[in-house]
């Protein structure tokens, strides 16, 4: 497989990796903007304008872009995280001048017309509705509202139904002029490629582009603080959320943290799965994740329980956090690290996977580790800084609990804490 990059003369950079064998690519533009680039005021309008991205620009309808790309039988699609948003497509090898034409033709030649907005802010007010009432999605945006209160990095990316019900055009078109430089892009595609082609193509739909610096001082550094919300409802389960501050990505330790998570609630075999789903009966879904931004991590454990054995299953968690940090065994770091590598080598055979891959490692490294690089880190990791971490994690002041349900029941975060560092 090899991977090829180019940076045009007003900053986009392009990367592609040739995937022998395959017939299909998938190719996309991954715009440096997310939901922390918004100022309070605009919270929601990154998302608000990737799902105006569709509803036609000057040459095509909506439903022209989708006809286009389905005649071939190929797919469009795009979404908005915190530092990013991505709009991608996936189309056989002879059909990828067609994908990249249309993207390009969404994000350069967007309409925004009055009707369409009208249209798209009841469909993302629905969605907003939706995630309310899906206790599993909606928690975890309290939980990042609680770790980092009154910054954007806490922000829902979604945005509150009130300011979304009030966006414009101008709006939109000020959003997309502070932030959708080609500087601030990445063009990213792997599986059947030709790089030459895809940045001749590139250069004729970009190139003429001016570079967009942002102001100083929009983009506002994350500081983990921490803190609870509950929110007592007659639900059948109560839902519970905790977040411990982790390494950003580019501190070395994120392996260590994305190990001492798999251990302890990755799969079925990891201690919060053994002792509190198989042991103890206590729940159904129960995990540990280890995420990461520019500036900050989060290590985040979650499970759904009964009113009844909430308590106990918070208990419990905290109880295999303090373990972790004395008796984690070389078996189960040996196994965490087999699931992330494996995890990872299996996602890659996916082009999809490997153009997002692509893009995220230029965006953090402003160049592509190879995976060999990345392995080699993943099996650097030992027991010892395995249990060196978990002692972080147990020592820490900042922590994040959110609780939804019947959960009057439900430990404090004082309490909770206490425990952790008893």
């Amino acid at each position: 497989m090899t991977i090829q990059q180019h940076t045009l003369s007003n900053g986009l950079r392009i990367v592609t990796e040739q995937m022998p064998g395959l017939k299909s690519t998938s190719i996309g533009i991954w715009v440096l903007a997310g939901g922390r680039h918004e100022r309070i005021e605009q919270n929601g309008i990154a998302h608000f304008l990737e799902h105006m991205a569709f509803k036609g620009t000057k040459s095509r309808t909506a439903l022209q872009i989708a006809e286009q790309i389905e005649d071939v039988g190929g797919y469009i699609n795009a979404y908005t995280s915190r530092e990013m948003t991505a709009y991608y497509a996936r189309v056989l090898e002879d059909d990828v001048a067609l994908g990249l034409d249309i993207i390009a033709d969404i994000l350069l030649n967007p309409l925004f017309e009055d009707a369409e907005i009208e249209v798209e802010r009841g469909v993302i007010l629905q969605e907003i509705g939706q995630t309310l009432d899906t206790p599993d999605d909606i928690i975890f945006d309290w939980l990042q509202e609680e770790a980092y209160p009154d910054q954007p990095l806490g922000r829902s990316i979604l945005g509150e139904a009130a300011r979304v019900s009030t966006f414009a055009k101008g709006d939109l078109d000020r959003f997309v002029a502070e932030h959708y430089g080609p500087n601030q892009m990445i063009l990213a595609a792997a599986g059947a490629v030709d790089h030459d082609a895809i940045v001749r193509q590139a250069e004729a739909l970009f190139g003429h582009l001016p570079r967009v610096e942002r102001a100083a001082g929009l983009l506002q550094p994350a500081k983990f603080i921490g803190g609870e919300r509950r929110a007592t409802k007659a639900l059948e389960q109560v839902h519970f959320a905790l977040a411990l501050e982790g390494p950003t990505y580019r501190d070395p330790a994120i392996y260590t943290a994305q190990i001492y998570a798999t251990a302890l609630g990755g799969g079925m075999s990891s201690r919060l799965f053994q002792e509190i789903r198989e042991n103890r009966g206590l729940c159904y879904t129960i995990f540990a994740q280890a995420g990461a931004y520019e500036d900050t991590g989060m290590t985040t454990i979650y499970a759904g329980t009964s009113a009844e054995q909430i308590a106990e299953l918070a208990h419990l968690t905290i109880d295999e956090m303090k373990r972790a940090a004395d008796d984690m065994s070389d078996a189960e770091v040996a196994r965490a690290r087999a699931q992330m590598k494996a995890g990872m080598l299996m996602g890659l055979e996916s082009p999809s996977n490997r153009a997002e891959r692509l893009a995220r490692l230029l965006s953090i490294w402003d160049r592509i580790p190879g995976i060999e690089e990345t392995i080699a880190h993943i099996d650097d990791v030992t027991t010892g800084d395995v249990k060196t971490f978990a002692a972080q994690m147990a020592g820490q002041v900042g922590t994040a609990l959110a609780l939804y349900g019947p959960a009057d029941q439900a430990p404090t975060l004082d309490a909770l804490k206490a425990r952790l560092a008893a």
